[in-house]
């Protein structure tokens, strides 16, 4: 595991945290860019609703504002290895190669050759175009559509290819409301000898009602028992709720001694810069 911070965890988890944009989101990059801290990284989509062009023009974009570009990619909806190779050229034309985030994907069969991100990294191309650092994926409540057993499997196989290519990575999480079963999840990936640095999703604040269909969309816990945990209302789905307690109840369950190198990733839901004026005024707070 990388070195560990001396700071409060609560410190120490705002620290570098990590935003996620659509390839949609050019104009709320602009809108929020005063507000996010130079240096942050940001992870682009890769959607079906965005193509190329869409994809390639937010990761420039995020460059120009003094960010670090994160190019999603996105394993099952690539069509053929040339697809794959096109859009690492694309990337490596624009000197926006060297971050990448490699997830399955949500279609439920593959387009291509490549079923899931590990066969993508075991290509061996990702180096080649420039790659120096890859993310993958991981989920502390499951994933809908994936049995436990091959999540582990999987995310193994991810760490051990990464160590085999010597690429240093990074494990970003599905975001959720509920810690435990998130603390959980992270001393069990340290118990299985996964050192790689976690970063955990959260959502950044949004209507509760915009929360809650996200959520059902990736089989995240909203049990009306975690939903008072986290803040939200499922009597109010006209409010809105920020991750203010879920990051406090993280804080005081980290240990780095225990747990490793731990960040924040927040999941924007489109809104950039309402998530990015909710950071900057709870690390003021903090």
């Amino acid at each position: 595991m990388e070195s560990v911070s001396t700071a409060s965890p609560l410190v120490t988890l705002l620290e570098d945290f990590s935003l996620e944009m659509t390839g949609k989101d050019l104009a709320k990059l602009e809108e929020a860019r005063d507000l996010i801290p130079p240096g942050t990284r940001i992870n682009v989509t890769f959607l079906g609703n965005e193509d190329l062009r869409m994809r390639l023009a937010a990761a420039r974009a995020v460059l120009r504002y003094g960010f670090v570009p994160v190019p999603h990619i996105s394993a099952r909806r690539l069509g053929s290895q040339a697809a794959l190779e096109e859009f690492l050229a694309a990337l490596q034309a624009d000197g926006i190669t060297e971050n990448v985030f490699v997830v399955g994907g949500d279609p439920a069969q593959s387009h291509g050759p490549y079923d899931d991100s590990l066969s993508v990294i075991r290509t061996g191309l990702l180096q080649e175009y420039g790659v120096r650092h890859i993310g993958v994926s991981g989920y502390p409540e499951g994933h809908p559509a994936i049995a436990e057993p091959l999540l582990w499997s999987a995310l193994e196989g991810k760490s051990a290819a990464l160590t085999e290519q010597r690429l240093p990575g990074t494990i970003i999480t599905q975001f959720g409301f509920d810690v435990d079963p998130v603390v959980s999840w992270i001393e069990a990936v340290r118990a299985r000898g996964v050192d790689l640095p976690i970063r955990i999703g959260v959502p950044g604040p949004a209507g509760v009602r915009r929360l809650m269909t996200f959520a059902a969309r990736f089989g995240v816990g909203t049990s009306t028992a975690i939903a008072k945990k986290y803040g939200l209302s499922l009597t109010n789905l006209m409010g809105t709720a920020g991750p203010d307690r879920f990051i406090r109840t993280l804080a005081r369950a980290y240990d780095p001694r225990r747990h490793g190198e731990v960040k924040l990733h927040f999941y924007t839901f489109g809104g950039l810069r309402a998530t990015s004026e909710w950071i900057a005024e709870f690390r003021k707070e903090n």
